[in-house]
């Protein structure tokens, strides 16, 4: 009877330390809403600007383009994700950033599924787009 309780005992003590990893395995997983995602990518030769985008849980988007910005509406499941662009807000930029920015709000218009490794998150679609989780 004293083996059993020594057993229970422990069974108790490893579940209460081990219970705090759930969640933080479960938020390694789950998309990260509302935070800053950084295209990872060298700038562009004359500028220190890298694209970068962010989606809330609404669906709202905001993505900052090698030059300009644009708005978009997302929508992310489990593995999936739509992003519709909508207009690209006018800057003066070389023709090369416009049509940069042009190429990427077409790659990020057929993104159709999502992973997530740490702080690295995938957008799966035509083209594979790496984006890093800005954590400062």
């Amino acid at each position: 009877m004293l083996c059993l309780r020594r057993r229970a005992f422990r069974w108790l003590v490893m579940m209460v330390f081990a219970s705090p990893l759930w969640p933080a395995h479960a938020g390694e997983h789950a998309f990260p809403f509302g935070s800053e995602l950084m295209l990872d990518a060298a700038p562009m030769r004359g500028s220190k600007r890298v694209p970068m985008l962010q989606i809330d849980e609404n669906g709202a988007a905001s993505i900052d383009l090698w030059c300009a910005s644009a708005r978009a509406d997302a929508k992310v499941g489990d593995d999936s994700i739509t992003i519709v662009p909508g207009q690209i807000e006018a800057a003066q930029c070389t023709a090369e950033r416009l049509s940069s920015d042009q190429d990427l709000l077409a790659a990020l218009s057929q993104v159709t599924g999502w992973r997530r490794h740490g702080d690295v998150i995938e957008f799966l679609g035509a083209t594979t787009l790496r984006f890093r989780l800005m954590t400062n």
